[in-house]
């Protein structure tokens, strides 16, 4: 029943701002289009087809004005005169009363909001579909911004994620294509992230962690969370000044080298992604500023980190390894690692997979944002993942979104940016780091203590072997074998570590050594 009254809300909604005209003359039918001038009768649809759509996703929530924050950056999409309007979801959705985020702070904080501050901001700065947020001072003199949850939020996500379970268990039972899809864990993921973005100590901790990865990078700041000011409801954070991304022309004339600062939004994505794991997942421009002060011109300022995404090490090593053979059009290792990772069917013909894939991509190569449909291209990938049963993978269902968003940032700051020769020599290090001596003495130093435990052990170990198999019935020697032998193949693994240690601390000794040795003889001479 809860279900039914959300359609028919959402239904209401998108007629009365005249969606289905909307649609409806996009198809180019005349019948549809006569239909369509039938159906506006009695209803005035005076304001542009922008702003109606923007009315209609501020009135039916949180995911629908998400929904809009992407559709904002897809310029190459949607047209000029949508694009625009809808960046107005980013930080001007239509903000709830002061006199409520008082009461809500000062709930949260257990105190009235003058023993707090020493100056408070009534009208918001920002707006969004989750929170909105508050300038202040505190006492002690540091500027801050406040950001508290929009009441009610989470009955109107818990609806709509209800429609959307709904709607994915249909389309599974219904469309075998649509198995494929997964769409149910595809809303779970969503969901996840939807409630992680609802709690603000988890979007502190997010931001904390994200702080101390991009320490020492030099290209982005993220404001320091003020902890003891911090509860699931309110957040308050270090105030950071910069100038919206979004204001390109603004930017340039500060002097901002544009070309140079959207290669640094690639870098910033792609370290975050490989070298973390740990990534920003709601990279729209409304959550985006440039410091343009001298000691921090032209860096990035992030902000809003409800929701982040996170790759394991097989994730990583695998799309790392994806796009290295993309961007070397190596398209046949494309393919053995999509069998390899188990994303296709292990009877996939490689050869064919291939072709399909060097088809997809070649027509894309050297070209600048600004010459690629990016449209085109999504199509032909969709056709491509139906046609050889690829699984959607949910875990990365959020970097696809984020990457869209990446995409299409940098469409905005530099229409002449090749993306995979900006990203290609990142990879190429990150990766030479992953399977070179770096990442040897990594291992031996992450492995050094789980090997400091065992080496003791070892004796007894093998003595209780060898006693147990003295001991054991004669059924029972094959199984005292087999872990016999795997002890001795642990022992002999266990030497070969020590002796790879030993090796390379006589080396570093025999170096330091011969270095004092040949210091000593030039200052003699």
């Amino acid at each position: 029943m809860k279900h039914a009254l959300r359609l028919a809300l959402i239904a209401w909604v998108c007629l009365r701002n005249g969606l289905d005209q909307m649609v409806l003359q996009q198809l180019r039918y005349p019948g549809l289009m006569t239909l369509a001038r039938v159906l506006v009768l009695g209803r005035r649809l005076d304001a542009p087809r922008g702003v109606r759509l923007r009315l209609t996703f501020e009135r039916l929530g949180p995911i629908f004005v998400k929904f809009g924050q992407v559709l904002s950056t897809r310029r190459d999409l949607i047209p000029p005169d949508i694009a625009d309007e809808l960046a107005r979801l980013q930080d001007r959705v239509p903000p709830f009363p002061s006199e409520q985020a008082h009461a809500l702070i000062e709930r949260a904080l257990g105190r009235p909001i003058h023993e707090v501050f020493r100056q408070f901001d009534a009208d918001p700065v920002a707006s969004a579909s989750i929170a909105q947020v508050h300038f202040g001072q505190l006492h002690d003199g540091r500027e801050v911004a406040v950001k508290v949850l929009r009441p009610g939020v989470l009955d109107i996500i818990d609806a709509d994620l209800g429609l959307l379970r709904s709607a994915a268990r249909w389309v599974e039972r219904l469309s075998g294509d649509g198995r494929r899809l997964r769409p149910r864990e595809v809303v779970a993921e969503f969901d996840k992230y939807l409630h992680d973005e609802l709690d603000l100590v988890r979007e502190a901790a997010n931001a904390t962690q994200l702080r101390r990865n991009m320490d020492g990078l030099g290209l982005v700041m993220i404001p320091e969370m003020i902890w003891e000011l911090s509860t699931a409801e309110v957040l308050v954070m270090e105030r950071m000044v910069g100038m919206p991304i979004s204001q390109v022309d603004r930017l340039r004339e500060a002097g901002v080298d544009i070309p140079k600062l959207a290669r640094d939004g690639v870098t910033i994505f792609f370290t975050q992604v490989f070298r973390d794991g740990f990534f920003h997942a709601d990279m729209h421009p409304g959550n985006i500023m440039v410091s343009t002060a001298p000691q921090t011109f032209q860096r990035y300022i992030a902000l809003d980190f409800g929701i982040v995404g996170t790759l394991d090490e097989r994730d990583k090593d695998y799309l790392a390894q994806n796009f290295l053979a993309f961007f070397q059009r190596d398209y046949r290792r494309v393919a053995e690692l999509h069998v390899e990772s188990g994303w296709v069917p292990a009877s996939t013909r490689i050869d064919e997979l291939e072709g399909a894939v060097r088809a997809v991509c070649e027509p894309h190569f050297d070209r600048p944002l600004k010459d690629i449909s990016l449209g085109q291209v999504l199509l032909r990938l969709f056709q491509t993942s139906r046609r050889f049963n690829v699984e959607i993978q949910p875990q990365l269902v959020l970097l696809q979104k984020t990457l869209l968003n990446v995409e299409g940032l940098g469409r905005q700051l530099d229409p002449e940016l090749d993306l995979w020769s900006t990203a290609q020599p990142f990879l190429e290090r990150w990766m030479n780091e992953q399977v070179g001596w770096r990442a040897l003495v990594h291992q031996l130093k992450s492995e050094a203590p789980r090997y400091a435990r065992l080496l003791p052990a070892l004796p007894r170990l093998l003595h209780d072997a060898l006693q147990a198999q003295a001991g054991a019935p004669a059924q029972q020697a094959g199984p005292s074998r087999e872990l016999m032998q795997a002890v001795l193949v642990e022992q002999r693994r266990t030497n070969r570590l020590l002796q790879a240690l030993l090796l390379m601390f006589f080396g570093f000794l025999v170096g330091v050594l011969g270095a004092a040795l040949l210091l000593r003889w030039q200052l003699s001479g």
